[in-house]
């Protein structure tokens, strides 16, 4: 399976979660639910996770960083600043919450399976090769870092 470490850009797997959460939306409708204020809410998450990984870019870009998560050996800089000093991937937690906004939108309960799928093939394939080779390239920095700011939040 570490042939899928790094491999397929987060915003390709964001794609294919969405996907499986309308096709679930979609062959479940009759269990969909919609409500008051469903539309603030999903539009509520959305704004929040367009703004995390916004913020997570700009970090990167003040410190003259890779934002590539495909190839995190080109880190030139530890980012703990901003956003990164409340969580280490502002920008996976973004697109979180962006798929959030989407199960919402779609008013299907069963759909948010799909946070699950997500969460748990990013931490695998893309945030834990990372953190090793973070680790490698910046020591007992970036392991300080990992002891005082979480994976997700």
């Amino acid at each position: 399976m570490k042939s899928l470490e790094l491999k397929v850009p987060p915003v390709i797997v964001v794609a294919i979660v969405a996907g499986l959460m309308w096709l679930t939306a979609h062959y479940t409708a009759e269990l969909n639910a919609f409500y008051v204020g469903q539309r603030a809410a999903a539009i509520f998450l959305l704004v929040l996770g367009v703004l995390l990984p916004l913020l997570g870019v700009m970090s990167f870009r003040r410190a003259k960083t890779t934002v590539d998560p495909r190839d995190p050996k080109k880190s030139t800089e530890l980012v703990t600043t901003g956003i990164y000093q409340r969580t280490r991937n502002p920008m996976y937690l973004g697109f979180f919450f962006m798929l959030m906004a989407w199960g919402v939108f779609l008013g299907s309960i069963l759909s948010l399976w799909g946070l699950v799928l997500y969460v748990a093939y990013m931490s695998k394939f893309q945030i834990q090769p990372e953190e090793r080779i973070l680790t490698k390239t910046f020591g007992e920095a970036y392991k300080n870092y990992c002891r005082e700011t979480g994976r997700w939040w």
